[in-house]
């Protein structure tokens, strides 16, 4: 910092005190011969005073009598200063824009600027005594300078270096609907009755995220080739071959082979249009969802309901459209592989009702039952 004599430019100050405005704005010269006046004019007169002159005279009192200079000269111990700087990053480039802050302990108020082009900042009329200066940019840590400035002081402040800011970095990671729908449906497929049976298409999330359409054509082809499915099928080709079900199927093993096409048929074309090609048409979750909560009688009815609605991928419930048409469409297309005696619109729909029913007995199986009996239940949804 660099400290200015307290009587340095006294006749400049002299000058700026008594000449009149209209004469100060006359032109160096005059300025100069009224600044040499004003210098020695006191300095001769002394020099002719007596001793005794001198005395009697003594210092001119001001306004209180205190023997101080004459009222509107402004004590050297007052005289206010400067505070500047430069402001530069660890590279020794200036840093323009930053924030600098000057306080007083007098509590007087805060005065801000913001470094030029050049890293430059300059604070003029400051009062002596001690200040602080805070200066911060965004990037870089905040620093603190502390300092006390002197009567009339212009103070440079050493050049000062903002050190980079510690780097803070806070990653949220948050996964998508799509990624979040296949977490749920990979806990899905863990769901076996008694740990064996295939319990795919029942969530025990009430909100759980819609199905994308290849997630739902994924579901579909996993239940369809699932081991135990096909040993389903084997179970009811051969309940139907006890029976004599379809019996221009004939017996033997060509008749339970026939038996066994059709059972694999129907759960291939039930699964592809119930519950993948149609859902994914009319934006629908093939899946039901567990309530598990309320009355029982509440309980029931939401089971039955589910057999003719569900949701869909928004949230809403509507019409099942999805698996009313798919067990329609399934029913045609058996026309072509069941004997003539079980084909025909008729039957397609008599089917069709006869699925229903099916579905909203399952639904109460599922409520009151199948939970219990499957070990592997989703984490958020265990008690």
């Amino acid at each position: 910092m660099s400290l200015v004599s307290p009587g340095k430019d006294s006749c400049r100050r002299a000058v700026a005190r008594y000449a009149p405005r209209s004469f100060r704005v006359r032109g160096s010269v005059l300025w100069l011969g009224l600044c040499v006046l004003l210098c020695g004019l006191p300095a001769g007169a002394q020099s002719q005073q007596s001793p005794a002159a001198m005395k009697a005279e003594g210092p001119v009192p001001d306004a209180q009598g205190t023997g101080t200079p004459a009222q509107g000269v402004l004590p050297e111990r007052q005289s206010p200063g400067t505070i500047s700087g430069v402001i530069v990053v660890p590279t020794g480039a200036v840093l323009a824009g930053a924030r600098v802050t000057l306080t007083r302990e007098d509590q007087s108020p805060a005065r801000e600027t913001l470094s030029g082009e050049e890293g430059q900042f300059f604070f003029a009329g400051i009062a002596p005594g001690p200040f602080q200066l805070v200066i911060a940019s965004e990037g870089f840590a905040t620093q603190t300078i502390a300092g006390v400035l002197h009567p009339g002081e212009d103070c440079v402040i050493p050049q000062i270096m903002l050190a980079l800011a510690t780097a803070i970095t806070q990653v949220r990671v948050e996964l998508t609907q799509v990624e979040i729908a296949q977490v749920q449906l990979s806990e899905e497929e863990k769901q076996r009755v008694l740990g064996i049976i295939p319990n795919f298409y029942v969530s025990y999330i009430p909100d759980a995220a819609p199905l994308t359409a290849k997630q739902k054509f994924e579901l579909a082809l996993k239940n369809t080739i699932d081991p135990v499915s096909f040993g389903i099928n084997g179970a009811v080709a051969g309940f139907e071959q006890a029976g004599n079900g379809f019996s221009e199927y004939g017996q033997g093993a060509k008749g339970y082979g026939k038996r066994y096409g059709a059972a694999f048929a129907d759960s291939v074309t039930g699964g592809f249009f119930g519950d993948a090609l149609f859902p994914s048409l009319f934006r629908q979750d093939p899946r039901y969802f567990y309530k598990g909560t309320g009355s029982k009688r509440s309980r029931i009815l939401y089971a039955l309901a589910n057999a003719v609605i569900c949701k869909s991928d928004k949230g809403r419930w509507q019409p099942n459209y999805s698996g009313i048409l798919g067990s329609i469409v399934s029913g045609g297309i058996s026309n072509a592989y069941y004997p003539p005696q079980a084909r025909g619109a008729p039957l397609v729909f008599e089917g069709a009702a006869i699925g229903i029913g099916a579905s909203a007995a399952a639904n109460i199986f599922q409520e009151f039952v199948v939970r219990k009996l499957t070990p592997n239940l989703p984490h958020s949804a265990k008690p």
